[in-house]
């Protein structure tokens, strides 16, 4: 090896120039090689091959150095020749310059000195030898590697014996350069090559031959961060997008290799962020992408065949490579869906190939039944005893997720159930086992269950019509004494809902009937067939019901539709043969087909109505009712005696409630209105049938709009019909009675009852004499004169005594209510009026707000607190005015103390102000309203600034006249807060109060 190769500490490093192999990524130019943080590291030139070929394709080293200078003799010297060569060497230079200065000088001195010239000589020349030792070792080893196939093959002795050999120790720094030279090499031909990925082998062989080497692991790692400085550099330097790209992977991949080298250690021997700016996520990437490809390539070595070996084998793989359990359950779900899609992709090409057959079909099937049974494998081995051993993510297949695409082929993977399910009905029934089966297949295409099981209903309702045909056509069914336990049997053993074949049997029925029904009867044939299919499917006699209405009723429905737009006067005799048949020939029910007539007739009432609402006065609007009227009379009312079967010349029986109408409501049978809606037999007969009241609008229209057309006709027939004329005149036109018996066929149209009908013309009769009787009681006196208008005006009316004295009560009683409100409000209304009021039967309850009865309240009070008398009668004021005056007891008290407490203090100012303008009566008044303020809420005794006011006013009330009771003027002395010796002096005074006060105004005067 050449000397030159071996630097000291931060010599650059460049490629040896014998070494014929440099990788394709790397450049000649020279490295500096990275070292770990110890003083004690140094760095190595190391020369790297040019490609990452393997040792089974061209050696590690392919070519020997050759030893020049003193290395071929030091190389033929083992550790004792040499050392005694050395020894002889120096005697011989010692020996030879001694013996040669003494001859030539023959001086002793100059013979040691000649001595010590050649000596040092010899031993330049032993020192050179013995310097060589460690290059020439390491040369010996480096052409070892040369020559050995197998760079693998070198193990720890090899290296010892050629440390040994030549007597250097491993650690000698040439020695040591050469290894981690051969090491560098090593893993740079085990990396995977340009567009290779990593086989899985790698780290095991790296980690083998470092331990051959006998390379620390500092040392190791500086190797290995100086393949990636190389690596780094070159895709620096790299100018195309596809060689950065594979760059970029193959330093990923370096970086994965390493941290499975060095293991925990990696992270402190390995400093990618501080030397080549790599982030810890970057370095997460590398090992999680690498170890995904390698654990990817090892599932693919597993397929559908797999067993407990081989999960155990792929559990250590993925611990081996560093794969999170996450990651991994992900790839052998991947794998596992993947093998499971090639089953179903060639299903797939099979259902829908050109040429499909009955074979093809099977072969569907049994690619399916493939996928099963791999899917059950899987499940079982999850299962397992020792599962915790095994690779993560045993489960059920989905195909659903991934990076497949059925889940936008979602319509071939319904095909695919549909090819199973028909499979296992062929037979007519279905097993046990196929429904698990059916329910794992489900799962595994990522079926709903709604979409599943609407699949299997078709499928299964499809062999259930055919097993039923066959037990029709073969009697089978008809046969059966129990028709309902044959077909129960029948669905248990296709596992098909009870309530789905019912749906199927009334398919089957409706589809009978509607082929019998095409000429518009049923014959009694087909009757007899009908009620035989009946029997034998055990439909239900409600089903049978809803058929026929459906079916037979929209044929019927579709005849009364035709005989109603004929009109009024295209129902004819044809029209109404054809109802008639259509009637009893369909074999509908009475219910039925008068259900149907309503619905058709009502809908054309409902026209008549909205044509009279929208019309733009009254009598047009009679006019569209007219119309209606017509139209039950002469086809709806002919046409329900066709369903009934009846003759429209059969005289019609007296209905029932017009009879309890006239019981029920003779107390009005005063009113002119209603006695002209029931005529007298003469009119009925002149007027014709009256029309049918079966079919009406009572459930169409809301009570109030049913109510304002019958008032509507109703007035009309009242006022006649208005006829305008230019110049804003206008004619009424008086109608006969007949339009009564019109109203009267209105009221049936309309669906309204005798009472309601009789509140309608009792509140018009009502409102026509309260408008009038308002008039005559404008100023609400009831006077003679008065009364005789009302009662003629009562006859013209036809109202009854009872209902028009009842409205002149409330007007005159509303007038009333005004008067007394105003009289509250003005404050002409006192207590005994009230009282007075009362016991005349007034209700003032009614006539005056509470509000109102409150203020006449507080007004009572406050007069009571002002009249001077100094009376307070609690039982009064408490008890008898508030129920005078039908308020509350309690919150009548709260206005009498709060009244109490404000006047209280008033009436002592005003005591005083009297007292200074001299009035002695005004101050005894104003005395006794502070006494009954008093009684009302007692009072503490009473300040003010002036003393003797209140002396004075004490002396004056205790000698007022008429001299007022003791305790009253006790109860002042108290209020006031004069002594008992006051009191007295004051008694004891003459009336010098006021009469020195006279005199003073006398001389004033």
């Amino acid at each position: 090896m050449n000397p030159s190769l071996i630097t000291a500490v931060n010599a650059l490093i460049s490629p040896s120039p014998r070494s014929p192999l440099l990788c394709h990524f790397l450049t000649p130019s020279p490295l500096r090689l990275s070292q770990s943080q110890s003083p004690s590291r140094r760095r190595y030139r190391v020369s790297f091959p040019r490609c990452a070929a393997t040792s089974s394709e061209q050696p590690l080293v392919s070519t020997k150095k050759e030893l020049t200078g003193l290395q071929p003799i030091v190389e033929k010297m083992t550790p004792p020749v040499r050392l005694a060569t050395s020894a002889v060497v120096l005697a011989a230079t010692l020996a030879s310059g001694y013996g040669l200065g003494l001859r030539l000088a023959g001086s002793r001195n100059i013979a040691l000195g000649a001595a010590a010239v050649a000596g040092a000589a010899g031993g330049a020349v032993v020192y050179a030898m013995n310097s060589a030792v460690p290059e020439v070792a390491a040369i010996g080893l480096h052409n070892y590697v040369a020559e050995i196939e197998d760079p693998a093959s070198v193990t720890k002795d090899d290296i010892e014996k050629i440390a040994s050999r030549y007597g250097v120790n491993k650690g000698d720094e040439a020695f040591q350069a050469e290894i981690c030279d051969i090491y560098c090499r090593y893993v740079t031909s085990v990396l995977p090559a340009e567009g290779q990925s990593l086989k899985g082998d790698e780290v095991e062989k790296i980690v083998k031959f470092k331990s051959a080497l006998g390379i620390d692991d500092p040392d190791a790692a500086s190797m290995h961060m100086e393949i990636g400085r190389r690596i780094f550099r070159q895709r620096l330097e790299t100018g195309e997008r596809e060689g950065d790209a594979e760059q970029r992977r193959a330093f990923m991949r370096l970086v994965y290799v390493s941290a499975l080298v060095f293991g925990d250690a990696a992270s402190f021997l390995l400093p990618w962020k501080r030397v080549l700016k790599v982030t810890d996520a970057q370095v997460e990437i590398a090992i999680r992408e690498n170890a995904k490809q390698l654990y990817a390539e090892r599932l693919k070595l597993v397929g559908r065949d797999i067993n407990v070996e081989n999960l155990v084998d792929l559990r250590k793989a993925q611990l081996s490579f560093k794969l999170s359990d996450e990651l991994a359950e992900d790839l052998f779900r991947e794998h596992t869906r993947t093998v499971a899609i090639e089953n179903i992709s060639s299903a797939l090409s099979v259902l829908k190939s050109r040429t499909r057959a009955v074979k093809s079909m099977s072969l569907v099937v049994e690619e399916l039944e493939k996928v099963l049974e791999f899917n059950n494998l899987l499940v079982s081995l999850k299962s397992h005893s020792e599962a915790d051993q095994f690779a993560r993510g045993l489960g059920p297949i989905s195909l659903i997720g991934g990076d497949s695409d059925f889940e936008r082929r979602m319509d071939d993977l319904k095909l695919l159930y549909r090819a199973y399910v028909t499979d296992a009905l062929s037979t007519g029934r279905i097993e046990e086992n196929k429904l698990v089966a059916m329910s794992q297949l489900r799962n595994i295409l990522g079926l709903g269950t709604r979409e599943a099981e609407a699949i299997s209903v078709d499928v299964t309702s499809k062999a259930y019509r055919k097993r039923l045909a066959n037990a029709v056509t073969s009697g089978d069914l008809e046969a059966q004494d129990s028709k309902a336990k044959y077909l129960q049997k029948l669905c248990e053993e296709l596992h098909f809902d009870a309530q789905k074949a019912s749906a199927i049997h009334e398919e089957i029925y409706r589809q009978k009937l509607q082929q019998y029904v095409t000429d518009g009867e049923l014959s009694d044939d087909n009757v007899a067939a009908l009620l035989r299919l009946r029997v034998m499917l055990c439909i239900p006699q409600q089903t049978i019901e809803a058929a026929h209405a459906e079916i037979c009723g929209s044929i019927f429905e579709k005849v009364v539709r035709e005989a109603i737009s004929s009109g009024v006067d295209g129902y004819d005799a044809e029209t109404r043969k054809s109802v008639r048949k259509a009637a009893h020939g369909l074999r509908l029910s009475r219910e039925t087909a008068m259900s149907i007539a309503s619905k058709a007739a009502r809908r054309v009432f409902t026209n008549y109505i909205r044509r009279a609402r929208a019309a733009e006065n009254r009598t047009e609007s009679a006019k569209e009712l007219k119309k209606m009227i017509a139209f039950n009379t002469l086809v709806v009312t002919e046409m329900v005696a066709d369903i009934k079967g009846e003759s429209s010349d059969k005289e019609p029986e007296e209905p029932v409630q017009v009879k309890e109408e006239v019981t029920e409501d003779e107390e009005w049978g005063s009113l002119e209105s209603l006695k002209k809606t029931r005529p007298d037999k003469e009119l009925a007969e002149k007027m014709g049938k009256p029309g049918q009241t079966e079919i009406t609008l009572k459930d169409d229209l809301p009570d109030r709009d049913r109510i304002d057309l019958y008032k509507t006709y109703l007035l009309y027939c009242v006022t006649g019909e208005v006829t305008r004329i230019p110049f804003g005149a206008q004619i009424t036109t008086k109608r006969d009675d007949s339009e009564y018996l019109l109203l009267n066929q209105l009221g049936g149209i309309l669906g309204l009852t005798s009472k309601e009908i009789v509140n309608i013309h009792v509140g018009l009769a009502e409102q026509a004499f309260r408008q009038q009787a308002e008039v005559i009681l404008a100023d609400g006196q009831l006077t003679k004169a008065r009364v005789e208008q009302l009662d003629e005006l009562q006859k013209q009316v036809g109202l009854p005594q009872p209902q028009a004295e009842k409205v002149i009560k409330n007007i005159t009683t509303t007038k009333m209510a005004n008067a007394i409100e105003t009289a509250v409000n003005q404050g002409r209304l006192n207590i005994k009026q009230i009282r007075e009021l009362k016991e005349a039967n007034v209700s003032l309850d009614s006539m005056i707000a509470v509000t109102l009865r409150e203020k006449l309240f507080k007004k009572t009070v406050n007069d009571i607190f002002s009249s001077g008398t100094g009376e307070f009668d609690e039982t009064e004021v408490y008890e008898t005015i508030p129920s005078d005056l039908s308020i509350d007891v309690e919150k009548a008290k709260g206005v009498v103390h709060d009244l109490a407490r404000s006047r209280l203090s008033n009436s002592l100012i005003q005591s005083v102000a009297l007292l200074r303008q001299r009035n002695r009566k005004g101050v005894v008044s104003s005395l006794n309203d502070l006494l009954a303020c008093d009684k009302a809420v007692l009072s503490e005794p009473l300040s003010w600034e002036v003393a003797e006011e209140l002396s004075d006013l004490y002396d004056i009330y205790s000698k007022s006249d008429p001299t007022p009771a003791p305790e009253k003027v006790s109860r002042l002395q108290y209020l006031l807060g004069i002594d008992d010796s006051t009191a007295t002096a004051l008694r004891e005074m003459g009336d010098g109060v006021f009469s020195s006060a006279a005199e003073e105004g006398n001389f004033v005067f």
